[in-house]
């Protein structure tokens, strides 16, 4: 079995005086890529918060919370073994700043404003390597503005890989693209999985789970709800109960299908 890269266990995190995770308990480990789903306050914010350094849980002796194997931690490390993509980066970038520099100033930590930096050889190869691999290297050269949304999207991503990072944390990759960027953005994810990138998907929508995500977890109200394969986990009884409504399921080659019953 492979190692965890995040364990929880009896965690309570709050935001202002409402615990929005509640004696909360799970694992992820390497070389499993897993989704996450929930409706809006079940604490999957709050879960990225805690994978990605920024939150702590409440101190209590019966609390663990390790992030690769480590209790204490700096963001300036997990940055290079946590990629993220969230939905509002996008707006961090000037529309004028170039889509290549947008890869390039993750090196840095800092969200465009490259042309006063200096970047070696080998970084811009790593830039150069993670923008190729989202096949996007004809668009580097062009304004981040004058791209298309799935098209930035994509950038991001490639922002997020040039660390060459051990796990990829997307929240809500779909949003605000329409149906052919998200087809498109959706093999581009498939194609990550399948070279061995360890996936963390936040989503709202069972149908972009891609097939070679199997595992999902599911969030209510701070806990976990359901946890295991996909198949089991995205049932009608328990995505009905989850949100509130009589749903059918159906299931063809490894994608799910949800629909009001």
């Amino acid at each position: 079995m492979h190692e965890p890269f995040l364990e929880i266990r009896n965690a309570t995190v709050w935001r202002g005086d409402t615990p929005a995770l509640k004696n909360f308990s799970l694992t992820l480990r390497h070389g499993e890529s897993v989704a996450i789903l929930g409706p809006n306050g079940a604490g999957k914010s709050t879960l990225l918060k805690v994978l990605t350094g920024e939150v702590r849980p409440e101190a209590n002796p019966d609390t663990i919370c390790r992030l690769f194997g480590e209790d204490l931690w700096s963001l300036e490390e997990l940055r290079h073994r946590i990629g993220v993509v969230m939905p509002e980066d996008v707006a961090r970038f000037h529309p004028e700043e170039l889509a290549y520099d947008v890869v390039l100033s993750s090196l840095r930590g800092a969200f465009g404003r490259t042309r006063d930096m200096r970047f070696s050889r080998a970084e811009k190869a790593a830039a150069d390597q993670a923008i190729a691999r989202l096949g996007i290297t004809a668009l580097a050269q062009r304004d981040f503005g004058t791209l298309s949304s799935g098209e930035r999207r994509r950038f991001l991503i490639a922002r997020a890989l040039v660390h060459d990072p051990s796990v990829l944390v997307l929240d809500e990759p779909s949003t605000a693209l329409d149906f052919a960027a998200s087809l498109s953005l959706v093999s581009a994810l498939r194609e990550l999985a399948v070279a061995g990138h360890t996936l963390v998907l936040v989503t709202h929508h069972p149908g972009e789970i891609p097939p070679e995500i199997d595992r999902a977890i599911l969030l209510e109200r701070g806990t976990v709800l359901a946890d295991g394969p996909k198949r089991k986990v995205l049932s009608p009884r328990t995505l009905g109960g989850l949100f509130g409504l009589p749903l059918a399921v159906s299931w063809s080659g490894g994608w799910c299908t949800v629909k009001p019953a």
